[in-house]
């Protein structure tokens, strides 16, 4: 035994469908799209805030350098 084939994947799709029918099955789909893109939007969101973080912990360093440089 191989494992699942074709034929198998689409008799479980049939009772999939038939048990939920298609408009459940669409709103599950419409769901999971909109988890992944808040998702993706999100750890978007927080590198852009490290990569600020980043940017303003070296301008402090460079002022703070400039400063000593100064005295």
């Amino acid at each position: 035994m191989g494992g699942l084939s074709i034929w198998h994947l689409v008799i479980i799709l049939l009772i999939v469908v038939a048990l939920f029918g298609t408009t459940k099955l669409r709103n599950v789909g419409s769901d999971l799209g909109s988890a992944i893109k808040s998702f993706r939007s999100a750890v978007k969101e927080e590198e852009d805030k490290k990569e600020s973080l980043g940017h303003t912990i070296d301008a402090e360093v460079k002022s703070s350098e400039h400063e000593s440089v100064k005295r």
